[in-house]
């Protein structure tokens, strides 16, 4: 018998009905390995080719340090995620607003969750548009470098209208196939970028000392860099979600393949972000741009592979991301504007949403700035802290037991991002849209 959202009569009730139709709940068929490839494409994505500048803005010893410690404290709080989506008998919480609903009420739990969840995957998707046009950009320049020079932005547009179609897929579930590839691309492009990396050898003028030459500058240097790094943790937003696909029942719940999966995934996580941020800031120190990609240029065939590569991980990263947020939308006019479920409603929705994300990343394509400002104001703490407070709220560990001290350690440090990465962030965006002269 599988363990249902809610708890059911003998005909199905119009909730039900709702919950066949919308993405998240539409198939309950996942098997462990989806949750490993769905997490590996939701967690590495354009944050690893900013990881090198990350530990630039950052110094080596913070660098390290902060970059070990995210990865041990979103492991903890994603294995916290997974254990809470069915600690209620008999309840499954879906969505991760779902989950908070439960722990600060239904009002508050929406306004908690939600706005800070939608600018993850909104933002995540916008800087996904940057990333794939930019490597579409960087692959046209490679293959003809006598070519005719063409506008970033019609590279971000075609980014865009590939979305226009894979944004009609129904489930999470139908995308499978996407974020299969999506994942093997990631760490194909990640090992190319740190292999080519220590091919091109350390650089004769390489610098490890600060980026900018005043002390002000340096600390929105360091601020930024947090956020960098936050950003690139960001599996969160989606793990609930991913986990609603997988088959439950009383003797086999879902935490048990869900969890499965997120250790493989985390393992593939490691394997791609710690040899890239320390192999490309090692290589190319301060000068290193925040993309790491982009500070390569030889040999010109992994190049053109390696954004090939970043280009098929990017447009399954954005699927996944926007899935959570068809899911809101079209609940959102199901529910609250009374709306009839249709595939009209969800052209219109999911097309609309495409259109947004294509035209916001035209206005701001700001790779680094992005980075920073999104890390650390939304996916700070929807990864590093909300977790453990809801696990507060719930669980109500022993005080002063080692779970009551684990969990404030982490929201504290969750907070340090959450307050600096934004203005290291903003600072960088400020900057950029200084110098940006549109349709460049």
């Amino acid at each position: 018998m599988e363990i249902q959202p809610e708890k059911r009569d003998s005909a199905p009730s119009n909730d039900d009905s709702l919950n066949d139709w919308l993405p998240i709940t539409k198939s309950r068929n996942a098997k462990w390995w989806y949750s490993a490839f769905h997490n590996v494409t939701a967690m590495v994505g354009a944050g690893v080719l900013g990881l090198p500048y990350a530990c630039s803005l950052l110094g080596w010893g913070p660098g390290v340090a902060i970059m070990v410690l995210s990865w041990v404290i979103t492991l903890y709080t994603l294995w916290q995620m997974v254990e809470m989506h069915e600690m209620v008998p008999g309840k499954r919480f879906d969505r991760y607003h779902e989950l908070g609903q439960h722990a600060f009420g239904e009002k508050l739990g929406l306004w908690v969750v939600v706005p800070l969840q939608l600018m993850c995957e909104v933002g995540l998707d916008i800087v996904y548009v940057v990333t794939g046009g930019t490597s579409m950009k960087k692959i046209y320049n490679v293959l003809y470098p006598d070519g005719k020079e063409i506008r970033s932005t019609w590279f971000y547009v075609a980014f865009g209208a590939l979305h226009f179609f894979l944004s009609h897929l129904p489930s999470f579930n139908s995308i499978t196939a996407i974020s299969f590839f999506a994942a093997l691309m990631s760490l194909s492009y990640s090992t190319i970028a740190w292999v080519a990396s220590v091919r091109k050898g350390v650089q004769p003028t390489v610098s490890y000392g600060p980026r900018s030459a005043t002390p002000k500058a340096q600390m929105f240097d360091f601020f930024g860099g947090l956020g960098d790094v936050a950003f690139a943790f960001a599996g969160h937003n989606v793990v609930l979600e991913i986990q609603a696909t997988i088959p439950s029942t009383p003797g086999k719940p879902s935490k048990g393949p869900m969890w499965k999966g997120v250790v493989i995934a985390y393992l593939v996580v490691a394997a791609c972000y710690f040899p890239v941020a320390f192999c490309g800031y090692l290589v190319f120190g301060n000068q290193v741009e925040d993309n790491i990609l982009v500070s390569l240029e030889k040999p010109a065939y992994l190049i053109v592979a390696a954004n090939a590569f970043v280009l098929v991980h990017v447009i399954g990263s954005y699927q996944v991301f926007a899935m959570p947020v068809f899911d809101m939308m079209e609940s959102f006019l199901v529910k609250q504007m009374h709306f009839k479920p249709s595939l009209m409603l969800r052209t219109i929705t999911r097309t609309s949403f495409v259109l947004f994300t294509t035209l916001v990343a035209i206005m701001l394509p700001f790779f680094g700035g992005l980075l920073s400002f999104l890390g650390g104001f939304s996916f700070a703490p929807t990864s590093y802290y909300i977790p453990c407070i809801i696990w507060l709220i719930i669980c109500k560990p022993k005080r002063f037991s080692l779970s009551w001290f684990t969990n404030y350690i982490c929201i504290g440090i969750g907070v340090i991002l959450t307050i600096l990465g934004p203005i290291g962030g903003m600072i960088s965006l400020i900057h950029s849209w200084q110098t940006f002269k549109f349709f460049s």
